[in-house]
């Protein structure tokens, strides 16, 4: 069943591109954007996180954190984040526990690729609470930034 707003938002331990565990407690007290994404070094993939790269100021700004997902592993992560210049986390959900979780998860993907992240985004309010939820099924599609926006700022 698809998460919704006012779901609250399923715990989750992850190891970063930097390979610390990083968790959903790990940003009680703060907003949190989390976008999942289909595959690293991919085009849509890329606009999809440098438009959060691009606007990371106001997030900083609102005291909001952002999380990138995919199922990659965190050292495909790691060169991603280094080639993009990306401020903020990138986790592996290598296992795929977390975009089943979320409900952000492809069965078969193209290239007959097995268990892929969906394009999604969620924000997750200071008690753990989901406020914004979009799951994408065309992973051609972008998530709504301004409607992210509008969210953060309340």
């Amino acid at each position: 069943m698809a998460l919704k707003a006012g779901d609250q938002a399923p715990d989750f331990k992850l190891y970063s591109s930097e390979l610390k565990e990083v968790s959903l407690s790990d940003y009680r007290g703060k907003k949190l954007v989390l976008q999942f994404f289909p595959m690293a070094f991919t085009g849509v993939c890329t606009t999809q996180l440098c438009t959060m790269r691009d606007s990371f100021g106001f997030y900083e700004g609102m005291d909001a954190a952002v999380l990138g997902i995919s199922v990659d592993s965190p050292f495909t992560l790691a060169k991603f984040k280094e080639d993009q210049f990306y401020q903020f986390p990138l986790l592996s959900d290598f296992n795929k526990e977390m975009s089943q979780a979320y409900d952000a998860f492809y069965e078969e993907f193209a290239f007959n690729l097995k268990g892929v992240s969906k394009r999604s985004a969620f924000v997750i309010n200071e008690e753990g609470k989901i406020v914004y939820a979009e799951v994408l099924e065309s992973a051609g599609d972008l998530p709504d930034f301004d409607a992210i926006k509008k969210i953060i700022e309340g």
